[in-house]
């Protein structure tokens, strides 16, 4: 159990303040969540940041490298052989790694994401059936948010910290 001395308040950022338009508001909420997911694991400390903190074995640090192979999956085209194992990153790799795998793999999807005009229209992945943009925003919007509220929690627990 985290010291209440230690507890560390980040400051709370509100949701984004988006256009009227459809894409602009999905993307900017993608976005915040991303950047408040990357958040909860950066600065989280060794060897908690891998610890099962719940008996399913879900850790911090398992929970942003699941969300790098999300982002390649959905919006690259690479495939997954074993989803569950992407829930555990490699013994050699640290939060800066992680952290900034993922944010490379959002970068990387934002600049497919920047050349899709149509909602509607098929993610572009060679080789793999796709699903359409509109779809894959609000699906990624629920993955990203989901893991996020899972962050919250085990970020508490490692050290108290708080906020979005």
């Amino acid at each position: 159990m985290p010291s209440t001395t230690r507890r560390a308040r980040r400051r709370d950022t509100p949701p984004p303040r988006t256009g009227g338009g459809e894409a602009e508001t999905l993307r900017g909420f993608l976005d915040y969540l991303r950047t408040s997911v990357a958040a909860k694991v950066e600065g989280a400390p060794e060897p908690q940041v891998r610890a099962a903190a719940v008996p399913s074995g879900t850790n911090l640090l398992g929970l942003l490298n699941h969300l790098t192979f999300v982002e390649r999956s959905m919006f690259l085209g690479e495939e997954v052989a074993d989803w569950q194992a992407t829930f555990q990153a490699a013994a050699s790799d640290g939060v800066d790694e992680i952290v900034a795998r993922y944010r490379e793999a959002v970068e990387r999807a934002n600049e497919v994401l920047d050349g899709c005009a149509d909602l509607g229209a098929a993610v572009p992945r060679p080789g793999r059936p796709a699903p359409s943009v509109r779809w894959a925003l609000v699906h990624m919007i629920e993955e990203t948010g989901r893991h996020a509220g899972h962050a919250d929690i085990l970020r508490e627990q490692i050290d108290g910290a708080t906020g979005r």
